[in-house]
């Protein structure tokens, strides 16, 4: 039942029909972002439908929830930009990449491309004018979907183990939790999912994602006057497909990949990608108490001005990201052909991901691209496996 109703696509449907699309949204489906339950794609404003999105807020004043992201008046947190027949969206969102040139250590050229944003007012008195210039922006896209229920399922004790906020140790890395808003539990917990941790759980992240992406109400984000479009039921089947959806065995090993995992450790990467962690209590038995290799610690890094979008997000300031979990890694692109990595997708390649971080990763970057290419390739190697 869940899956159907992930891959369900809604349409406009009058009131008193219900569930219907919008007014306005991002896309039509879950699925439609989550590709074969995978990556999304950085497209914007070329269809019908956009597989990326922006998150928006402004720099000051009061938030939405408590420590959560402060809305823009008439936007809100996150842009719409399609709507249904007869109705005008939000914003025009343009997307292109621009590209910058870098050398590896041995000289080897490498190229990374940076997104840029073209973002205007697409209705009443401002349309064609672009958004003001202090709306905090973050482009966005769809993570992969593997696994989730395994990360719910890791105590929160046992991740706030590995915080380490003021590198007590020393090693350069002050990883910490976010704190997000629990909106059934109505108080703060630890954020495990979304780019920068600011969801607490997949309940609330299904829900939040029928009402931001796809404009479908439920109750947990009934619409002004209280009424839903959905029903807990079908929020709580999506829930435990998303829950339960196996991560992938790792594919053939090899002389390099095997040279690849021990460097993994050598050049850093390991410090903020945890290989293993321990899950407790779920009511699903199958995700209860399960050695899992993720290679996240689920916390919040500074990833340095590169990577950073300027956006506050509960805990996580702008230069802030959740550790992505690696599980899977290696398949993205065949699940996807054309898919890419980090939150905005800007990274066409594995090696283009490691080279773009920064911050408390910037050692470890600097050891990869210093690296010579045999190494370089064996670490990759590596990753091809997950």
């Amino acid at each position: 039942m869940g899956d159907a109703a992930f891959e369900a696509a809604f349409v406009t449907a009058p009131a008193p029909v219900n569930p219907g699309l919008g007014p306005l949204y991002n896309h039509t489906s879950c699925v439609g972002c989550h590709l074969r339950d995978g990556r999304g794609l950085p497209l914007l404003g070329q269809g019908p439908t956009s597989q990326a999105l922006v998150r928006v807020s402004l720099p000051t004043g009061t938030p939405e929830v408590p420590g959560g992201a402060v809305a823009v008046p008439g936007l809100g947190t996150q842009l719409q930009d399609h709507a249904i027949f007869g109705v005008e969206p939000e914003v025009r969102v343009m997307l292109e990449f621009v590209e910058q040139e870098g050398r590896y250590g041995d000289g080897l050229a490498y190229s990374l491309r940076r997104p840029r944003l073209t973002l205007v007012h697409a209705r009443g008195a401002r349309a064609g004018q672009p958004l003001a210039a202090e709306i905090l922006t973050s482009l966005r896209v769809a993570p992969p979907m593997v696994g989730r229920g395994l990360l719910e399922a890791v105590p929160a004790a046992a991740l706030e183990a590995l915080e380490d906020p003021h590198d007590a140790d020393g090693d350069g890395l002050a990883g910490r939790l976010n704190t997000p808003w629990d909106v059934a539990r109505h108080q703060a917990a630890a954020g495990r999912f979304g780019h920068k941790g600011n969801t607490p759980g997949l309940r609330q992240q299904v829900a939040a994602a029928y009402a931001n992406d796809m404009g479908v109400s439920s109750p947990m984000f009934p619409d002004a006057d209280g009424r839903s479009e959905l029903d807990d039921a079908t929020v709580d089947a999506v829930t435990l497909y998303s829950a339960t959806l196996g991560v992938p065995a790792r594919g053939p090993s090899s002389p390099a990949a095997e040279r690849g995992e021990a460097l993994f450790a050598q050049l850093g990467c390991a410090g903020c990608h945890v290989p293993q962690l321990q899950t407790g209590e779920h009511p699903v038995a199958a995700l209860a108490h399960q050695e899992i290799w993720p290679y996240s610690d689920l916390l919040l890094h500074d990833l340095g001005d590169e990577l950073a979008d300027g956006r506050p997000d509960f805990a996580a300031s702008g230069r802030h990201w959740r550790t992505a979990p690696l599980w899977g890694v290696g398949l993205a692109q065949t699940v996807t052909p054309g898919a890419g990595f980090l939150h905005d997708g800007r990274a066409r390649t594995l090696a283009e991901a490691i080279l773009w971080h920064g911050g408390e990763a910037e050692r470890a970057r600097e050891a990869f691209r210093l690296a010579p290419r045999v190494d370089r390739e064996a670490l990759l190697a590596f990753l091809g496996r997950l």
